[in-house]
């Protein structure tokens, strides 16, 4: 399932998994989930209209006011002038799961962010690359590159592929290989 269409609060949204949106404010608490009427699924092949079949998770992440309109009344020659404003009251809510699967985007991913770091703090992770590696950003790297030598290279190149992954990085590391391969 691709996007639904479904009705909230007497509104009706096109949503896609992960997406957040703002709609009327709800009664529902902050972090708990519900499940609003679906109209029409599609994106995989024909649309289909009001499956019964199908169900939408949405999770509400908390309240929110509007922009705040101005409105103003003004009757020429009388003195008459009012002034007020209004500022609607919201609900932000995020869409877990469409038909009924979990979304890959709302999965957890605190095992997966935590191990990289864990890895980098390890000595054996940065071995052959210069001394703080895994902590320089890419434009220090740039600056550094040309005092290093073949290994520390090699050693933050081989570290750049298995752990950051940062395209800037491996370009800059490997146009120095190339360049220290070249002038030897």
């Amino acid at each position: 399932m691709t996007y639904a269409i479904i009705k909230v609060a007497g509104k009706q949204y096109r949503v896609r998994e992960g997406e957040r949106l703002l709609v009327d404010r709800l009664r529902e608490a902050d972090g708990a989930t519900f499940t609003p009427a679906v109209l029409l699924v599609g994106g995989d092949g024909e649309p289909k209209i009001a499956p019964g079949d199908v169900k939408v998770t949405a999770r509400v992440l908390g309240a929110a006011k509007g922009p705040k309109i101005r409105i103003g009344k003004y009757k020429k020659r009388t003195g008459y002038r009012r002034h007020t404003g209004f500022r609607a009251s919201l609900t932000q809510i995020e869409i877990e799961s469409i038909g009924g699967k979990r979304s890959r985007l709302t999965e957890p991913k605190a095992a997966a962010a935590t191990e990289p770091k864990a890895a980098a703090a390890t000595p054996t992770a940065t071995a052959g690359a210069p001394d703080g590696y895994a902590d320089m950003t890419i434009a220090e790297i740039r600056a550094a590159v040309a005092s290093w030598g073949a290994e520390e290279l090699i050693g933050a190149l081989a570290f750049e592929q298995a752990h950051a992954k940062r395209k800037g990085a491996i370009a800059v590391l490997e146009s120095a290989i190339a360049e220290a391969e070249g002038a030897g």
